[in-house]
């Protein structure tokens, strides 16, 4: 057993600099060490982490060095770029090798100054200088994840995206700053999968509270064994490319006058649905709606008077809907219910609840006069032996004709 005494008497006389280092932090260093690292006093040296004087691009290769153990340890001179106290890029060759300090499991590092070589040197400050410059000015979020989550690095962007520090940041998961863990989630089963992703979306939460969308471009990393060290890439704040896609989405999918689904949008909700019943023989209904002499009001009043009466009574309806149905207007006065999992009871309740709602509504014309409205229901449900929608729409359209010819104002069911 090597003593201590011997270890600081050893450092007292190497020519190299020598350094040892206990659960990451440095607590002996000598003379030669400190000139390296710019350091005038031990203290600025001492007492702390050793990845505070090694460079962002050469952490993870420094670091899993240092964390093997045993039979895998490896002393092989490497060359890593170092900062110094003042921020100086320095280059060193370095080997270390595992021992025994004050009773405890210890590295001791040595190396030799290679900055020296004018060539090396230039090539190091211009490389600096370009990374610097895209490191500081990125727009773009750079992060690094060991394999736990936990961050290990973050750049200067983080302010404008999150409004956070990058200090406020480093050394915390990942996923505190996600609203949903399950998109930290999906996003690292995907690396796992694929070993990278690109554009990934997601969401995170700003300082202020305010959530954001996200485009993640990361990668995984491995280590020299192979094994998965963590994660590293860059994000964006999109937030405005979403909420102008969600625009598109709306305007194409929302009637503008009514502000429920379009007809195309409908169709393709109620096809869905539709599929979904035959794959799992559920239920669903179909209410066709159509407004009773509507082209009447449309002559009298005006189409500004007609597309009032047309708001108001999709608003009407909709009162009398749940969340999992879904309404549409097909075009002009006539509107389209699906309902789930409602049985021909339910749905005529529905229908007529609706239907006695509109009876009881009053509309004002421009002279401030009263006038009623009404509402002819056509009523069907899906059979065993129905291939394709159209089989639906057919019959609940049926059964609106039959309603509008029998009197209007009337529910009725086709079976």
């Amino acid at each position: 057993m090597v003593s201590d005494l011997f270890y600081r008497s050893l450092f007292d006389t190497m020519p190299a600099a020598a350094s040892i280092v206990v659960d990451g932090v440095i607590v002996l260093a000598n003379a030669a060490c400190l000139q390296i690292l710019g350091a005038t006093q031990s203290d600025q040296i001492i007492g702390h982490l050793v990845t505070e004087f090694i460079h962002p691009l050469d952490l993870n290769r420094s670091l899993t060095r240092l964390n093997k153990t045993g039979s895998d340890w490896a002393n092989a001179p490497s060359q890593f770029r170092l900062r110094d106290v003042h921020g100086e890029m320095k280059m060193l060759l370095s080997s270390s090798t595992p021992i025994r300090y004050q009773e405890q499991d210890a590295i001791l590092v040595t190396g030799m100054d290679m900055t020296a070589h004018a060539e090396m040197a230039e090539q190091l400050r211009l490389s600096e200088m370009n990374f610097r410059r895209l490191f500081e000015n990125m727009q773009d979020v750079y992060y690094r994840t060991d394999a736990k989550g936990v961050v290990q690095m973050v750049g200067p962007g983080v302010r404008n995206v999150l409004g956070y520090e990058p200090a406020e940041i480093a050394g915390k998961t990942a996923e505190s700053y996600y609203p949903q863990a399950a998109d930290r989630d999906a996003m690292k089963k995907a690396i796992m999968e694929d070993g990278k992703v690109a554009d990934f979306p997601g969401q995170m939460v700003r300082k202020d509270g305010r959530v954001i969308d996200i485009s993640i471009t990361s990668r995984a990393i491995y280590d020299d064994a192979g094994v998965f060290a963590g994660i590293e890439g860059i994000y964006r704040d999109v937030t405005q490319r979403k909420m102008m896609e969600r625009e598109l989405q709306r305007l194409a999918t929302t009637d503008p006058l009514t502000n429920i689904a379009n007809r195309r949008s409908f169709l393709e909700q109620a096809e869905h649905i539709f599929k979904s019943t035959q794959r799992y023989h559920d239920s669903i209904t179909l209410l066709m709606l159509d407004l009773d002499l509507f082209k009447a009001i449309n002559d009298k009043y005006g189409h500004l008077g007609g597309d009032k009466v047309l708001t108001r009574f999709a608003q009407t309806v909709a009162l009398e809907l749940r969340d999992s149905d879904v309404f549409g207007r097909l075009g002009g006065e006539e509107f389209c219910v699906l309902l789930q999992h409602a049985s021909q009871e339910e749905a005529m309740t529905v229908a007529e609840r609706i239907r006695t709602r509109v009876q009881e509504l009053d509309f004002e014309d421009p002279d401030g006069a009263l006038f009623k409205l009404t509402v002819s229901i056509g009523v069907t449900t899906n059979f065993e032996g129905d291939e394709r929608l159209a089989k639906l729409l057919e019959r609940a359209d049926k059964a609106l004709y039959t309603a509008k010819h029998s009197g209007r104002n009337k529910v009725v069911w086709f079976s």
